[in-house]
């Protein structure tokens, strides 16, 4: 038992919450953005106060994800390393993790609380932070590679990424979505490491096509508009990584399956969470897009004991 696992990130975030609310207090640290003012409905429904919370309801839902994280932290935190799993005890993979869950909810937090450019860029880069890991584990699984390289690999591409999205925005000024790219990587990653085969591997990148689809850009979309998309060439990475099958006895039922659904469930009312649309009701606690979070935060959680389940030996 090694609780300082816990107790740390804990203690994190209320130092999180007692600066906020110090910062709030005062008449630099929020703001509205641009095109809206107090009392008006936010872009995301909720109607704009003048409290600490711009949004209150879709600022305070993203306790959900500190919840779920601090979660992961308090089970690793009372395990044994397992030899061959990356995700059972305080290991460099699971608290990386855990830790890249928690940071969703300060950062879109940040957003939604303060309505500030900086906060949007606080939560965009919380959501790369955490998606980026799944296919990372993957590639660093599927060929051994040190836990240590993972960290080095990871920190560099969000220190790069962060930086650059700060001065060029999300798009990088190049029309770069990571969000999109990292879902794709995920699941090309999950086909070559659970399907393998040469042919598998060569046509690997038509994988995150069909997942582009599912998510609303289909094919023709992509080629008439090359100049957003060009990015669909990094489809075929995992398969310059990933060139032989991986023994490992990772299980899909029920925790990948489930978090798909807790995901896609929270997507289709995400759609729903803008002015003018049927669910939208500026006024109620009860907001869409608070849904939203909290059934992304159950998705990392199931996701979490998903990578949980795969071992090697």
């Amino acid at each position: 038992m090694n609780l300082k696992v816990f107790y740390i990130p804990l203690s994190i975030s209320g130092l999180f919450f007692f600066i906020y609310f110090l910062l709030a207090s005062t008449t630099n640290f929020l703001s509205v953005e641009p095109g809206y003012a107090i009392g008006e409905i936010s872009r995301w429904c909720e109607r704009i106060s003048g409290g600490h919370f711009r949004e209150p309801a879709n600022a305070l839902s993203n306790i959900g994800f500190m919840l779920t994280g601090l979660l992961m932290f308090w089970i690793l935190a009372n395990e044994k390393k397992v030899e061959g799993s990356r995700f059972h005890g305080p290991t460099i993979t699971a608290l990386t993790y855990a830790t890249a869950a928690v940071f969703l909810g300060p950062g879109s937090m940040l957003m939604h609380g303060t309505h500030t450019a900086w906060g949007q860029w606080a939560d965009w880069l919380s959501m790369i932070m955490w998606i980026s890991i799944p296919w990372l584990v993957n590639v660093f699984s599927i060929n051994d590679w040190k836990e240590s390289l993972f960290l080095k690999t990871y920190l560099m591409i969000i220190g790069i990424y962060g930086i650059l999205s700060w001065f060029l925005g999300t798009g990088l000024g190049i029309n770069f979505n990571f969000w999109f790219l990292s879902i794709s990587l995920w699941t090309i990653t999950e086909v070559l490491q659970a399907f393998y085969t040469p042919i598998v591997r060569y046509l690997s990148g038509f994988v995150g096509i069909l997942v582009m689809s599912v998510f609303g850009v289909f094919p023709n979309e992509i080629i008439n508009n090359l100049d957003q998309f060009w990015w669909i060439v990094l489809f075929w990475i995992p398969a310059v990584f990933i060139d032989k099958k991986h023994k490992t006895n990772k299980r899909y039922f029920p925790w990948y399956w489930l978090g798909i659904l807790f995901y896609m469930s929270a997507f289709a009312i995400w759609l729903q969470g803008y002015p003018e649309q049927p669910l939208c009701n500026p006024d109620s606690i009860f907001q869409p897009h608070a849904i939203w979070h909290l059934l992304s935060a159950c998705a990392t959680l199931s996701f979490f004991f998903f990578f949980r389940t795969a071992t090697t030996k």
